[in-house]
């Protein structure tokens, strides 16, 4: 990569060269074109081929180290770059990857990982995946082709496959070629077949699972498909017992004589093992009885002529609007006769009416506080003699200045009391 760079830095100093040969330009003009001369050259597309086949594990890493020459080095000579870079991954022409591709990456600063397994219905067709690398420190982007030129597989469908769940690996850990190596070969040591491939990988959180808490180093998990050429063994099999379903419907590890042949670096659930015997599977084509509500086969289908009859929607608009305005209408009829006609309504009516004429004098008494004060406020009787007595001001007397509560000297009619003095004489 540095190389790479060196000759794309001579190429330039050999254009401005050629520039300046042919005649003064300038100092603004050749700055810009050796920027832009650069820039085309750091960008330059670089397509890789890849030849996968369809219904086998494809696993392609995105490494950090080959994108790093796209980026200007760092400004200090001899200093190690290691800047942040993300990945960006999409079929060509749409904004997501085909749906059987998937693609990970931890952290800016590790590799990331496009995996799958691809279908038969794209075999013979180039898949494009344009994958756009982003330099988190200089905001430079980089912009490389992978042709993904699926391939048919001769033993395509292996007959026999089987999933398993491995608790203690993520998915990007699993991808690594010598992790799944390993477990390749601890499977084929307990299968003894003549053909094994890896035809899947999909992480636990891609099946619904939880993502772990990040205590005692657990692992989100990831389940494994494998195919084979020959019928399962025997220590496969044995998942299926009574007493090992009865273990794992009670939440207990099932009994396998093959687990230590696994324990050492790969731990297995093997309530969550999944056994598919192609061979015995039972076609589900049911041919079709002709009946009502069936097409017939072939022909196209016709659509309406452009010449369709009018249609009167007068009825429509009648049953609409007419049906619930009449009965809007008997409805507040009923109500005007019980609230009009009856007695409950009138003292009803009367309350109401009431109501609003002390609630309308309360409002102008609000608004003016010098005028008299309402009679509903004032006693019509003297409270001592029983007698009727006027009111306790008139019309223009000054009720700003009246105390809130009057003596006895202040009342009118009102009859004195005798009280008592310390020398024991009573005054009237």
């Amino acid at each position: 990569m540095r190389r790479r760079w060196c000759r794309q830095q001579q190429a330039e100093e050999r254009g401005a060269m050629r520039c300046c040969a042919a005649g003064p330009w300038p100092h603004s003009v050749l700055t810009t074109l050796l920027l832009t001369v650069y820039t085309i050259l750091s960008k330059v597309h670089s397509d890789r081929n890849v030849y996968p086949s369809a219904g086998v594990l494809f696993v392609h890493v995105l490494e950090r180290e080959y994108f790093k020459g796209e980026f200007p080095p760092y400004p200090k000579p001899g200093e190690i770059s290691n800047d942040p870079i993300t990945f960006n991954t999409n079929l060509m022409g749409y904004p997501d990857r085909p749906g059987w591709l998937r693609y990970i990456q931890r952290t800016p600063y590790s590799d990331g990982v496009l995996y799958g397994s691809p279908t038969v219905e794209n075999v013979g067709k180039p898949t494009i995946i344009e994958i756009t690398a982003y330099n988190r420190r200089t905001f430079e982007t980089a912009r490389h082709n992978l042709i993904i030129n699926i391939m048919s597989a001769e033993d395509f469908p292996l007959p026999y496959q089987a999933e398993f769940f491995i608790r203690n690996m993520n998915v990007e850990e699993m991808l690594a070629s010598e992790v799944l190596g390993d477990f390749l070969g601890a499977v084929k040591n307990v299968w003894q077949p003549e053909r094994l491939n890896a035809i899947n990988i999909t992480s636990a959180l891609d099946r619904g699972g939880r993502v772990p808490l990040p205590i005692n180093d657990m692992k989100e998990g990831v389940y494994v498909m494998v195919g084979a050429d020959v019928p399962f063994s025997s220590c496969l099999r044995e998942v299926e017992n009574p007493q090992n379903q009865l273990r794992c419907s009670q939440e207990m590890e099932p009994v396998i004589t093959c687990d230590k042949k696994f324990r050492t670096q790969f731990h297995i659930d093997w309530c969550k093992i999944s056994l598919v015997d192609n061979t015995k599977q039972v076609s589900t084509f049911q041919e079709v009885i002709r009946g009502e509500g069936i097409l017939p086969d072939g022909g196209e289908y016709k659509p309406p002529s452009d010449t369709l009859k009018s249609r009167d929607y007068y009825s429509d608009f009648l049953i609409t609007l007419a049906v619930p305005s009449a009965i809007a209408l008997v409805l507040f009829l009923i109500l005007a006769y019980i609230m009009c006609c009856r007695r409950e309504g009138v003292i009803q009516l009367v309350h109401h009416s009431a109501i609003q004429k002390s609630t309308k004098e309360l409002r102008d008494m609000s608004k003016n506080r010098e005028i008299a004060w309402p009679l509903s406020t004032l006693p019509v009787f003297h409270p001592v003699t029983g007698e009727m007595v006027p009111p306790l001001h008139t019309d223009t007397y000054d009720n700003t200045s009246m105390p809130l509560m009057q003596t006895q000297q202040n009342l009118p009619h009102q009859t004195q009391i005798p009280q008592q003095q310390s020398a024991g004489k009573w005054y009237s």
